[in-house]
């Protein structure tokens, strides 16, 4: 199984790595500071190069669902490396610091709409939560309130918790539609100071700051029960 070491520290932009095996337009490498499809993030893109300089751009990153390993996508028809070739990792690092930028905020946003969340997205421009809420709150209001935690420089910190905890604290998982994996012991969570404390996977920002200012766009109805709401870097 690929070692994903961006669980860890999110601002690794490359790493060395020993292709373990291939399938089809897929590269699988021993460890990986790519980031997979997941909780609504989309997965990396950068390249592959190996030392003798052929690159292998990386136009997705997702996780095989059978073994667990991750899959380093290429354009189809793109010649593979061999088995056991090492090759460095480097990633497409703009696009991957603003989905960190984007997924941070959307957990501020989450903290102040107190309801469930139905659906999400995370763009590199715009971003959504869908909430399981009757009624629209109020966009000046949010956008203050977001933009107020964001000023006041708050850490983001990664920690963990059991299985048994979570079970005991069903509260703390906010997402109705997708759950965090369990069964391997401890969840993986994120910590926004005195904001927002749930189990995510996700790759994040070290501090509030660092994700600028957040403009909250259209408030949508999407059913009876459903709010979705759009967020924007301003």
């Amino acid at each position: 199984m690929t070692k994903e070491l961006f669980r860890e520290d999110s601002y690794l932009k490359e790493c060395t790595a020993t292709v373990t095996n291939t399938k089809d337009n897929a590269i699988i490498l021993d460890q990986t500071v790519f980031y997979p499809t997941g909780g609504g993030q989309p997965g990396d893109c950068g390249t592959l190069t190996s030392d003798e300089g052929q690159t292998y751009p990386i136009i997705d990153t997702v996780k095989d669902r059978d073994s667990g390993d991750l899959l380093h996508i290429v354009a189809e028809g793109t010649a593979l490396p061999a088995v056991g070739s090492p090759v460095t990792c480097t990633l497409d690092w703009d696009r991957r610091y603003k989905l960190m930028r984007m997924h941070t905020a959307l957990h501020i946003l989450c903290s102040k709409v107190d309801a469930a969340v139905s659906g999400g997205s995370i763009g590199l421009d715009k971003s959504r939560l869908d909430f399981d809420l009757p009624e629209s709150p109020d966009k000046e209001a949010l956008s203050a309130a977001l933009n107020a935690e964001i000023d006041a420089d708050k850490p983001v910190t990664i920690g963990t918790i059991t299985d048994a905890e979570l079970d005991a604290n069903p509260d703390l998982i906010r997402t109705m539609s997708v759950k965090p994996p369990m069964g391997q012991g401890t969840v993986r969570t994120i910590t926004i100071s005195d904001v927002d404390y749930q189990p995510c996977g996700g790759t994040h920002v070290r501090s509030t700051a660092e994700i600028g200012p957040i403009r909250v766009g259209k408030i949508e109805k999407k059913g009876k029960q459903n709010r979705r709401i759009n967020i924007h870097f301003a």
